[in-house]
């Protein structure tokens, strides 16, 4: 397909973010500048036991060892698509492409290296619909972060809405889209998101999440801690800038010696303040900030977040957007847009060189000999 072909396309977009909770599922119909249309969508959540094994999986290269557990991924997600169509009462004939994230367990673009496993020729295979797959290594090989890599879909989005605006995605990281007037938008990590909190809940018997920011609404952020955390060197970098799900996870052996509540509550405020720490970075103060992924849930981070940007903090849901869907939406609209050859990253969004495309094409046995086709940059 050429860029001069417009017509829209019917794409799913399945995503499987840092937090680990499982996948998201959603369907979009774009020409890969507009978004005509979403539809159905769901998340389907990991079983405790494959969460480990994923678990397992963050902060190395695969190996042939784990084998099995990319196979299993892969099938889940072929699974959240056949239910993803159920849902809508659509056929797969209809669906002109799958964006598949896959699920990332290390990235590292200072050295050259961002991985998402996730098989893309079983899962077109599976459900007979071309698969794109491997968003992010074309942008790390140009030399850029790798992340974040839903700004685009972001300002496709915000068309009316009042600017400048900064979407807030608090998944495991967090990261933020600043969105001026005109095409201008920069994107960046602002640091931890949701994993602190999640992972100092899980060690210290409260579960895997606090919810409903329940133990940290019931804690004390200890001061002197929260300004040890926060004196970290990367925010003091100009973005673009990323992370790794685990770049802070230090933080977790510094507050051990607190409650479960007060860590709470400490962890908690280390991500909404590091998400004000980031309004320095950005062109001009955003008028408003819309959150969306899994934080937006926590009364206790919003509440904290409103404290420290000092401007309007509300969810995505607010302007009409599904905060649930909003990154599985991202990767169908970026899979339609790698179909045509358009950027997928930009100078401002991850540091690139120059607009870059990227992703890797699965055919579907029907349409193809399951040839894989990596998009040009």
């Amino acid at each position: 397909m050429t860029n001069t072909e417009t017509r829209p396309l019917t794409a799913i977009g399945l995503m499987s973010g840092t937090s680990l909770d499982g996948i998201d599922a959603a369907i979009l119909v774009t020409d890969g500048t507009r978004i005509i249309s979403t539809g159905a969508s769901r998340t389907d959540p990991y079983s405790a036991p494959f969460r480990d094994r994923l678990r397992g999986l963050l902060g190395r290269a695969p190996t042939a060892s784990d084998t099995e557990t990319i196979r299993e991924f892969t099938l889940l997600n072929a699974h959240a698509v056949t239910a993803l169509l159920a849902d809508a009462g659509m056929a797969p004939e209809v669906v002109d492409v799958i964006g598949f994230h896959g699920q990332t367990v290390m990235h590292r673009p200072d050295d050259g290296v961002t991985v998402q496993i996730g098989d893309g020729r079983l899962l077109a295979a599976e459900t007979g619909i071309d698969v794109v797959s491997d968003f992010r290594t074309a942008d790390v090989a140009a030399g850029g972060e790798g992340a974040p890599f839903a700004p685009l879909y972001h300002a496709a989005l915000a068309g009316d809405v009042g600017k400048p605006l900064a979407v807030l995605n608090i998944g495991g990281v967090a990261n933020a889209t600043w969105i001026g007037d005109g095409d201008d938008i920069l994107a960046f990590d602002t640091g931890p998101g949701n994993a602190l909190i999640d992972d100092w809940m899980r060690t210290h018997g409260g579960g895997g999440m606090d919810a409903g920011g329940a133990h940290a609404a019931a804690g004390r952020i200890d001061e002197a801690m929260l300004t040890r955390l926060l004196d970290n060197p990367y925010h003091d970098r100009p973005p673009p800038k990323s992370l790794d799900r685990n770049d802070f996870a230090d933080a977790l052996t510094r507050v051990n010696g607190l409650s479960v509540e007060d860590g709470a509550a400490t962890l908690t405020a280390f991500t909404a303040r590091s998400v004000a720490l980031a309004r320095t970075a950005m062109p001009a103060p955003p008028v408003r900030w819309l959150v969306c992924g899994g934080g937006r849930h926590n009364p206790t981070l919003m509440a904290m977040l409103r404290d420290a940007v000092a401007a309007p903090v509300d969810a995505v849901e607010t302007v009409g957007w599904n905060g649930d869907a909003l990154e599985a939406q991202a990767f169908a609209f970026l899979a339609v847009r790698s179909l045509l050859g358009l950027p997928l990253s930009l100078p401002t969004t991850t540091g690139v060189d120059r607009p870059r495309t990227g992703g890797v094409l699965h055919r579907a046995p029907a349409h193809a000999s399951g040839t894989e086709t990596s998009k040009p940059s």
